[in-house]
């Protein structure tokens, strides 16, 4: 038997790829003799490794006000497969929470990981993103790794100063050191940035308490004189302790916009960045107090995001994404004016967009039943398929007609709210066409009107109205008598132009007399292939014609058919003997004995020959021949005489007549015929 090679324990191609043998083979002689082979095995890969990240924890730090396209940080993982089981693939781990995915990207190649949005460290100090590293095996394989960014905080906050309490009227005889109001200040930065503190203007007549924690109350440092100020806009000011200072003012002025509800319309295939109305409200406050930012409405839903724009410092509203009147015909969206001051006040409007449809939508047709096939003798109206049409957009641009090409044997019927019955128009014939490929157009009434086409393929089924057809309607056929019994005299071919059994055809031979004898006795037919053969020899001098009524019918129902006329003309063979009929005595099989005087003279007549032969044409030969006299008075040293009468003998002997002659001294003396 043939050695095996067997595997003991598990390979790793991580471990080894290549593994060399050295294969020896011994014969049980003696002395011993060896063949060696070198063995090569090389292991394939099988994906059995997973990626391994260089680290399973990166640590990062970002600035909350980098820019937006920073790369943070760079994964890398590795995969001791080899191909396509070890190429790799960055994702975000699967349940990443989309504000996750809104701030971070991260590239699946490279495994960079990018800002793609703004951070804040007020909102989220730290930000823990889990990465995964799949390989493009099969199963596929991953790994595993964190990535924790921690935002530093800069000083992006101004303070914020609030009235904890509102400014009581003073009297003016209060004494100093009478509370006026409550204030506290507030920094939503850390550290030294979001330490505050608070002052009034010089030569105030009021001053700041500290009381505990960022709170504050105003107090009169003075006593107060009505007549000379009846009132005061004491103007407080918070500066946090960041590098630079940021500070602020008491902002009571929210913004105010022109209308509180807003109405426009806009045709839906308005290109993307149009303008569509540019909003407007006023801060009577100062400074950042008084200055407006716009944004949408902090419940605005997605799919207004994904359409409208807005432009926080103009107000102008914009389109950034495709309208569709099908979708959504209007939007109401709520707009939002927001101050810079501290705290920020905000003032609120709607926007009504009437989207205006246009004729975007091309009509479309359904077939709401498959086709049928249909029978060639299906009468007029017969349904081949229910049909229904629609289109998207309304009014006219919606209205849609369905119109089949000129010539088309078929109808379009209605039947309700744009559905249809696709009919038979008249009367139908597979062998023209077996098939039709019917195009509907559907048209709607925009404009300009669009159009769509749909085809429908209808398989038509054949009927059996059409009979076998010979090639001839009648056929001449020639034969030798005397054939052979079974050979093959004539083959007759028929078609039928159905389909299937309908065109199946088989022959056969109708029943009629030869000579009171049935035809069927002469020959038979092959009912498969039309081929005729005869059941016996002819002879000529029997039959010379006859005819063969051939019908070729198919295998439809009911079962149609044709028949041919088939005429079988018997060709004489030279197949009879001539018979001398004359003289009688040589009729009868006898010597027939002429006399001639020896003194005829040349050119005598001796007697006159007649025979009659059965066959026709060249085989026959009515024989009538002259046999002369030779005239006696020649010498016998006239030998030309002799030959002479030799040479019409030899004649009648080739047309099969008996001749005897009776030669006298070279001279002919008697002539015998049979």
């Amino acid at each position: 038997g043939f050695p095996e090679l067997v595997l003991e324990k598990s390979l790793d191609r991580e471990k080894q790829s290549v593994h060399q043998l050295l294969l020896t083979a011994s014969d049980g002689g003696n002395p011993v003799k060896t063949g060696t082979t070198k063995i090569i095995v090389t292991v394939l890969d099988n994906n059995d490794n997973v990626p391994v990240f260089k680290k399973t924890l990166y640590n990062v730090t970002v600035k909350e006000n980098s820019i937006l396209g920073s790369v943070l940080v760079k994964v890398e993982a590795t995969d001791a497969d080899e191909g396509v089981n070890g190429e790799i693939e960055y994702i975000f781990a699967d349940h990443t929470p989309p504000s996750l995915l809104s701030v971070f990207e991260l590239d699946p190649n490279t495994g960079e990981i990018s800002l793609v949005g703004p951070l804040d460290y007020e909102t989220s100090a730290m930000h823990e993103i889990r990465i995964t590293a799949k390989d493009k095996g099969v199963p596929e394989m991953e790994g595993h790794c964190r990535v924790q960014v921690m935002v530093i905080d800069m000083n992006d906050n101004a303070p914020e100063i609030v009235l904890t309490s509102e400014p009581n009227p003073v009297r003016e005889d209060a004494p100093p050191g009478t509370v006026v109001a409550l204030i506290s200040a507030r920094d939503l930065d850390s550290g030294n940035n979001g330490k505050v503190t608070l002052k009034l203007p010089n030569g105030s007549p009021f001053n700041l308490k500290p009381s505990f924690s960022n709170n504050y109350a105003l107090v009169t440092r003075v006593v107060l004189d009505r007549e000379s100020f009846s009132e005061y806009d004491i103007e407080i000011t918070a500066t946090d302790s960041g590098s630079p200072p940021l500070s602020s003012n008491i902002n009571d002025n929210f913004p105010v916009f022109e209308k509180n509800v807003y109405k426009v319309s806009i045709s839906e295939n308005s290109v993307k960045g149009a303008s569509i109305l540019k909003l407007s409200a006023k801060d009577t406050d100062e400074g950042l107090n008084g200055e407006v930012e716009y944004s949408f409405g902090p419940h605005t839903p997605d799919i207004v995001l994904s359409v409208f724009d807005i432009d926080p410092l103009t107000g102008e509203i914009r389109l950034i994404g495709k309208l569709d009147f099908e979708t959504n015909a209007n939007y109401e969206i709520d707009i939002c004016a927001r101050d810079k001051g501290t705290p920020r006040m905000e003032g609120h409007c709607t926007v009504h967009i009437e989207v205006l449809d246009v004729n975007d939508n091309a009509p479309n047709i359904f077939l709401t039943s498959q086709p049928n096939s249909v029978p060639e003798d299906a009468p007029s109206g017969t349904v081949v398929a229910l049909i229904s049409a629609r289109d998207l957009d309304s009014g006219q641009n919606g209205k849609v007609t369905l119109q089949l090409p000129r010539g088309s044997p078929f109808n379009l019927k209605p039947s309700f709210s744009d559905n249809y019955a696709l009919v038979t128009a008249g009367a139908l014939d597979r062998e023209t066409f077996s098939e039709y490929n019917v195009e509907i157009t559907a048209t709607d009434s925009g404009s300009p009107p669009l159009s769509t086409k749909k085809t429908i393929h209808v398989s038509i089924t054949d009927v059996n109205d059409n009979p076998p057809v010979f090639t001839q309607p009648s056929y001449a056929v020639y034969l030798k008598e005397n054939g052979v019994p079974g050979s093959i005299l004539f083959s007759v071919s028929a078609s039928d132009l159905d389909f299937g059994d309908n065109a199946k055809i088989s022959y056969s031979i109708l029943d009629s007399k030869v000579q009171d004898v049935s035809v069927s006795s002469y020959v038979y037919i092959n009912s498969d292939n039309g081929s005729i053969y005869s059941m016996h020899s002819f002879d000529y001098e029997k039959l010379k014609v006859f005819q063969i009524q051939v019908q070729a019918k198919d295998q439809g129902s009911p079962s149609l058919s044709s028949n041919a006329t088939v005429h079988v003309f018997i060709l004489d063979q030279n197949d009879n003997a001539p018979a001398v009929i004359y003289p009688s005595s040589a009729a009868l099989g006898s010597l027939s004995h002429q006399r001639m005087p020896r003194s005829a003279k040349a050119g005598h007549l001796v007697t006159k020959v007649t025979a009659v032969d059965a066959d026709s044409g060249h085989n026959l030969a009515e024989l009538y021949k002259e046999i002369y006299s030779i005239p006696l008075s020649l010498s016998p040293q006239s030998p030309s005489q002799c030959s002479e009468v030799q040479r019409r003998c030899a004649y009648l002997m080739a047309s099969g007549i008996h001749v005897l002659l009776q030669m006298t001294f070279g001279f002919m003396e008697r002539c015998a015929l049979w």
